[in-house]
């Protein structure tokens, strides 16, 4: 048989289940055999008495020895290898361990089950699969397309909408709107057994894959339940019989100077839920974005539309060490190498910023790198075990893990932009690939801050600031080729120029300066626009 595979969640009892939609229409609950393995490193004695710990438990997992690669350590490590028959006891056991035994590195030991599940079946979410299936049992799901594809098998998702007649942060709502199929249904919020009656109603009539909601979060999945438990009126916002729907709770944290307030989370079992209002950049990229994410990141849909970019790019480094056998380690080891005040003279400089030239300036021309950064750490084999090569160095190694990660998405992401250029606008793709192309540039915009991030798994400061020395040689090339071709530079700007040359009014006076620029880098670089005054 073949479909789409569309959510995975672990079950107290039944261990991993899957969920698909198949070519002709059915929607199965398959339990997938999955057990999970992680890792302990430590002297002999102390893996020793870890797995006399570990066989006094009950169940008891199995232990085995290993060898594994840890990203920074040049020998492979000898390892305890402990694996959990049921997914559902792992991260006991883990916390158990952990506690018992904090002096020990621990690998793979806390890694979205999702992405363990992508690495061994190469199945994203909405990926077109063959499935192979006795019963409930799902023996064998493979993808049958790519995450990387510009035009994958288009996913039959049947999308409800559920939203409040008002924004209950500023009114309390009256009714609810239901939306489905281009068919309305309003139901007033009072009385309740009616409202649930006819929600319940709809929602096995219809059986939605996603349910897309606004507040549904923070307010509108929360009230439901309440209104729900306080009737005993059973409400089918699961598939799944057996267990209540999973409930995060709020959390305010400190980033970039702001303090951040993120709602609640309700996730479901059987059905995707997504809050337009609680989404992570949804008003940027909408649903598309969110699918695409899922698929590149191979993150579950309710996870990936909740999470930042930066979680987004980390969890795309885990599912390539997964896939390469390298070691995820549960906290990130590395610290800053120590350094002369010369060295952080020399590397700790940043991006480079040219003072504008004052005035009022013709013909001018913004040229731009595209996602400079990325492309730097994929030309030049940035990543933290590897040495990094200068701009035109030949390659002299294996592509690092984090090059190995960008690569792909930044193809990706370069073919789409090309594709929008020569899009027309009526085209049905635009949407689509605008969408995609953003939720890429998300990904990649933060995939840098990430190199360097203080509790990033496959982080080093030196990474980080190779990729700006490489970003500073390449802006001075741009320079030295804008000049030699007869253009005044205006400014410069981490990875964008302004340039002026009198008569320079069409995109075809900037072909020899583009041509010139990537050759001297080896980077791609646009023109972004010409302005007939600055």
């Amino acid at each position: 048989m073949h479909g789409w595979f569309l959510d995975l969640y672990v079950h107290e009892d039944d261990g991993l289940i899957v969920w698909v939609m198949l070519d002709d229409g059915q929607r199965l609950r398959l339990r997938y055999p999955f057990p999970l393995t992680f890792y302990a490193a430590g002297t002999t004695r102390q893996l020793h008495e870890l797995g006399v710990w570990l066989k006094n438990r009950t169940p008891a997992p199995g232990l085995s020895r290993a060898l594994r690669r840890d990203l920074f350590v040049p020998e492979p490590l000898n390892l305890l290898a402990i694996e959990v028959e049921n997914p559902a006891n792992q991260p006991h056991l883990f916390h158990d361990a952990a506690q018992a035994f904090p002096d020990l590195t621990y690998y793979d030991a806390d890694v979205e089950i999702g992405l363990r599940f992508a690495s061994q079946t190469g199945a994203f979410p909405t990926a077109y699969c063959r499935i192979v299936y006795e019963g409930d049992r799902l023996l064998e799901l493979r993808a049958l397309d790519s995450p990387w594809d510009l035009d994958p098998q288009p996913c039959p998702l049947r999308v409800m909408e559920l939203e409040p007649d008002s924004d209950p942060n500023h009114s309390a709502p009256a009714g609810i709107n239901v939306m489905f199929d281009r068919r309305v249904y309003h139901m007033p919020l009072e009385p309740a057994r009616p409202l649930l009656i006819n929600l319940a109603a709809l929602l096995q009539k219809f059986d939605p894959d996603l349910l897309l909601t606004a507040w549904g979060d923070t307010w509108l999945l929360p009230r439901l339940l309440e209104l729900s438990g306080k009737h005993g009126m059973p409400l089918p916002l699961n598939r799944e019989t057996g267990p209540d729907v999973l409930r995060k709770a709020s959390r305010t944290y400190f980033s970039y100077g702001q303090i951040i307030y993120r709602g609640e989370q309700v996730h479901l079992f059987g059905r995707v839920h997504i809050d337009r209002s609680n989404a992570m950049l949804y008003g940027d990229y909408g649903l598309e974005g969110v699918l695409e994410v899922g698929r590149v990141t191979g993150l579950p849909l309710q996870t990936a539309a909740r999470v930042s970019p930066g979680t987004g790019i980390s969890s795309m480094q885990i599912l390539t060490a997964l896939r390469t056998d390298v070691l995820v380690p549960w906290h990130k080891q590395q610290a800053e190498r120590e350094k002369t005040g010369l060295d952080l003279l020399n590397f700790d400089q940043g991006g480079l910023v040219y003072q504008p030239l004052i005035g009022l300036h013709r013909d001018v021309g913004e040229i731009d790198f595209v996602s400079m950064y990325p492309s730097i750490m994929v030309r030049c084999n940035i990543s933290p075990e590897c040495t990094p090569n200068g701009l035109n160095d030949p390659p002299i190694n294996e592509p690092g893990l984090i090059p190995q990660t960008l690569a792909p998405l930044l193809k990706k992401r370069i073919a789409l932009k090309h594709r929008l250029v020569e899009t027309p606008p009526w085209d049905p793709r635009l949407k689509l690939d605008k969408a995609r192309s953003l939720a890429h540039k998300w990904l990649l915009v933060t995939c840098f801050g990430y190199l360097g991030y203080k509790n990033a798994r496959f982080g080093r400061i030196e990474s980080h600031e190779a990729v700006t020395f490489n970003g500073r040689e390449a802006l001075l090339r741009a320079k030295e080729a804008a000049e030699d071709c007869e253009f005044n530079i205006l400014q410069m700007y981490v990875d964008g120029l302004w340039v002026q040359k009198p008569g320079a009014t069409s995109p075809r006076d900037y072909d020899r300066l583009l041509d010139e620029i990537a050759q001297r880098t080896g980077l791609s670089i646009a023109l972004d626009g010409i302005y007939r005054w600055v």
